[in-house]
């Protein structure tokens, strides 16, 4: 199943997100590592601050080993919603909003 998801970024936790998704350690948790990244990659800020992406899940709850090994480490405030299929939605990349806020804690 597609999930559309929302949550809130935990911003203290930026650069610890980046550097997982850089490092493989999120691609090589299975079974869900590499659509997690991609989905990240998929994901937005929007113009409420809001993280959004749309991921394939097979878990129930949806996203629960995701939630267990990233997501309730990096966001708060997770909200799914089943979908047909991947969504595009506005906003600024995920990636880049990250990027931004590791360089700012390293400054």
């Amino acid at each position: 199943m597609i999930y559309h998801v929302t949550a809130t970024l935990t911003q203290a936790r930026a650069a610890e997100l980046l550097q997982r998704l850089q490092d493989g350690s999120i691609a090589g948790q299975r079974p869900d590592g590499p659509e997690l990244v991609a989905s990240m990659h998929r994901a937005v800020i929007n113009a409420e601050g809001q993280a959004e992406w749309s991921e394939l899940c097979y878990c129930n709850p949806p996203l629960a080993h995701e939630r267990a090994t990233v997501l309730d480490h990096h966001f708060t405030d997770i909200r799914t919603t089943p979908i047909d299929e991947h969504r595009t939605v506005e906003g600024q990349p995920l990636m880049e909003v990250l990027r931004s806020l590791a360089a700012r804690a390293s400054a």
